[in-house]
């Protein structure tokens, strides 16, 4: 019944983050039913890379709350919202030699609103831009 579906630059990032970390959270099964309620894209990852384990977190619950479960583990995680100046201190404070770690983190700091979005070089400015974060000038290149 999991009705999401994993983007190829999500599992770009996953696969990275497993390469650079490992697994670090507990898939979820449901012990009553044996279905997996969290977890979906870290157990097909794990089985095309021949884990032999992954960490498993068990519940037990009743097919009513396994439904209600699969429509609202998500959701509910979603709700939260990224206080820009702890975000900062994090993204300040972590790096990552995977490439799209490293595009994942970027992501993350341009949703928040903490970058702007790359520009094409037809919308670059040619004037000089100060940093409203840190005060630096940069100068376009011409």
């Amino acid at each position: 019944d999991n009705y999401r579906a994993h983007p190829v630059k999500q599992r770009e990032a996953l696969v990275a983050l497993l390469d650079e970390v490992g697994f670090v959270a507990p898939v979820i099964v449901n012990r009553t039913t044996g279905r997996l309620i969290d977890g979906h894209l870290r157990v097909e990852l794990a089985l095309s890379r021949d884990e032999k384990a992954i960490p498993v977190s068990y519940v037990e619950l009743s097919e009513e709350e396994e439904r209600l479960v699969l429509a609202t583990y998500d959701p509910v995680g979603d709700l939260a919202f990224a206080d820009k100046d702890r975000l900062r201190e994090l993204l300040d404070s972590v790096t990552s030699g995977e490439a799209a770690v490293q595009a994942l983190l970027s992501s993350v700091a341009t949703e928040a609103g903490l970058l702007a979005a790359v520009a094409s070089p037809d919308e670059r400015p040619n004037h000089d831009v100060t940093c409203p974060a840190c005060g630096e000038v940069f100068s376009p290149r011409r």
